[in-house]
């Protein structure tokens, strides 16, 4: 996971009718998201410590990329694991709502199933085409922790994160490893590499064995056209590719303008936006 912030140069948010921002607070990774005018302002992504240090990394990380202060955000929405932790948010929403939001803002009212892959958890949520959740499935022993467990084995097979994806998904070949623990599977191998099994056969078997225990969770909740995938996991492109081929679906195409693992932080965005227009009409 990289650190970065991206500001939009074109936005003079002093001329604002509207200043928001949504947080969310991952496992993995914390995310800032400021509105102007509901029109993207500043992203931010820093990796996830302490929860409330992590939230005020996150904004200020956003904020020393402009003049904005924090007091001039007027409201604030806290989401993810660590929502209950954002001590300058006016309100917090779950992760769940936020997603579907988030990912009916970018794709579009067609988007019926949004599967969010983050480092901790694993959600599968059903939506109308106004991005209100109406249904979900959280990950249990099946789908826990795998963007974790991505991470530390990149670590055991020395390479970085954000290559074991392509090599994956380049092998033609992969070896069969566990699909019911993650910590089973890198054992199995690890006992490969020591046999001098291929390292790309080793690497594409690994992310078969975690999308095949993504798709357990995703064929119980039912997967309905349009699909998309958020998180931080949408970017590996092993784990979509073999993820696709189980679930024999293919999702929406990726949006190259957003960065999958902010979507949530975009739909807390979009409700501070929401509340925000309703506090003024009362």
């Amino acid at each position: 996971m990289r650190e970065y912030v991206i500001i939009n140069l074109k936005i003079d948010w002093t001329k604002a009718k509207t200043v928001v921002a949504g947080v969310d607070i991952g496992a993995v990774s914390s995310k800032a998201i400021i509105l102007v005018d509901r029109q993207p302002y500043i992203f931010s992504q820093v990796r996830t410590r302490i929860p409330e240090e992590s939230a005020f990394r996150a904004i200020n990380a956003a904020l020393a990329k402009s003049d904005l202060k924090l007091e001039n955000i007027q409201y604030i929405v806290g989401t993810g694991c660590g929502r209950r932790r954002v001590p300058f948010a006016h309100k917090t929403i779950s992760e769940i709502a936020c997603g579907a939001a988030g990912a009916v803002h970018i794709w579009g009212p067609s988007v019926r199933t949004v599967l969010d892959v983050g480092g901790q958890s694993c959600k599968v949520i059903h939506c109308t085409e106004k991005g209100r959740a109406t249904a979900f499935l959280w990950n249990d022993k099946c789908a826990a922790g795998i963007g974790r467990s991505i991470e530390s084995f990149a670590d055991l097979v020395k390479k970085e994160v954000a290559e074991i994806g392509n090599i994956a998904l380049r092998s033609a070949k992969s070896q069969m490893l566990s699909d019911f623990c993650a910590v089973y599977a890198q054992s199995e191998a690890l006992d490969l590499i020591r046999s001098r099994v291929p390292l790309e056969e080793v690497i594409a078997g690994y992310h078969h064995a975690m999308a095949k225990r993504i798709s357990t969770l995703a064929a119980r909740a039912g997967v309905k056209k349009d699909f998309v995938i958020i998180g931080g996991l949408a970017k590996n492109p092993g784990i979509i590719g073999s993820l696709e081929s189980t679930l024999k679906i293919s999702r929406l195409a990726p949006k190259p303008e957003w960065d999958p693992a902010l979507v949530v932080a975009l739909g807390a965005a979009l409700f501070a936006d929401t509340f925000l227009h309703r506090n003024s009409c009362n």
